[in-house]
């Protein structure tokens, strides 16, 4: 059965883009998983890589390779997993990346229960960027995204659904009444924004308007927690998350402004790195988060 380990390290390699990263993944060496692929080349009669200054890049024949065993491979571990989930007392520790607010007010509490079953969990968070980084580099196990991965080396499936609200503190909101909100009258209005680029602003012009924004912020700031206390203050109107401004509407602090074409949703998903699923813990915490759905990709 030496063919589904070499397979298995084929396959590490593959998604990497690296003999070394599939060796520390699997916990081997690197010269024991080159001699696992010299064995599968030797026994497949192809090469499968060149090897590069960084990393190897995968020939055809290993293209074809992983399309052939990859789903198959990636369900025996994953059902494996599981099942060592159910069968045994866990222990050690999880890797979870992602948005701080989303982590911080959704996915923190539905966490707690696990430490007292033997798990420790250590969360990281960052921008779109830091948290694929963290998901490639295998530096987290699991991650929170607001777009589904690319690539070969990741699952995901939906976790939940956020609303975006254009939110401003009642006194500004006041000159938005009994007139409409178009895009020159939102531009003519101080914004405050995650960024320069003016992210979730310039997403809800484009799905709102079909145009982008032709301001600039008069404040940001990477963390919708303080974009929130400075629209509550009156410093300007911006796009936050129904779950982040919920409480603040509802008290009367900041009012919806109400534009044309409803509201948009963003989708957010819970994304794995496909060789941590051979830990049954990290399976367990993934499935234990995506207990209310079971659309999987």
């Amino acid at each position: 059965m030496n063919h589904l380990i070499y397979l298995r390290t084929f396959l590490d390699a593959y998604r990497a883009g690296s003999l070394t990263r599939a060796a520390q993944r699997l916990g081997i060496t690197q010269p024991a998983a080159s001699a696992h692929i010299a064995a599968l080349e030797t026994m497949l009669g192809k090469p499968l890589f060149v090897r590069q200054a960084r990393g190897v890049a995968p020939t055809p024949a290993a293209e074809d390779l992983a399309r052939s065993v990859a789903a198959h491979l990636d369900g025996i571990e994953a059902t494996m997993g599981a099942a060592q989930a159910r069968s045994y007392r866990l222990s050690g520790t999880v890797h979870i990346v992602g948005p701080v607010e989303y982590l911080s007010l959704r996915i923190a509490p539905r966490l707690a229960p696990l430490t007292s079953e033997g798990l420790r969990l250590r969360i990281q968070t960052g921008d779109r960027a830091r948290i694929y980084a963290a998901l490639d580099e295998g530096h987290a196990d699991l991650a929170v995204t607001a777009s589904p991965p690319e690539g070969k080396a990741h699952g995901f499936a939906e976790l939940g659904r956020e609303r975006l609200l254009p939110v401003a503190a009642p006194g500004l909101a006041e000159r938005a009444k009994a007139r409409s909100v178009t895009a020159d009258f939102l531009c003519g209005l101080p914004c405050i924004a995650y960024g320069e680029t003016l992210p979730l602003v310039r997403e809800f012009f484009e799905r709102i308007f079909d145009k982008t924004p032709d301001m600039q912020a008069v404040a940001t700031a990477p963390d919708l927690r303080l974009l929130l206390e400075m629209a509550k203050a009156g410093a300007g109107w911006t796009m936050l998350p129904d779950y982040l401004c919920a409480d603040a509407v509802t008290a009367g602090q900041l009012a919806v402004l109400s534009t044309p074409g409803g509201i948009p949703e963003n989708t957010l998903y819970l994304a794995w790195n496909k060789p941590a699923l051979r830990h049954p813990r990290v399976v367990y915490v993934r499935d234990f988060l995506l207990r209310d759905t079971d659309r999987r990709a």
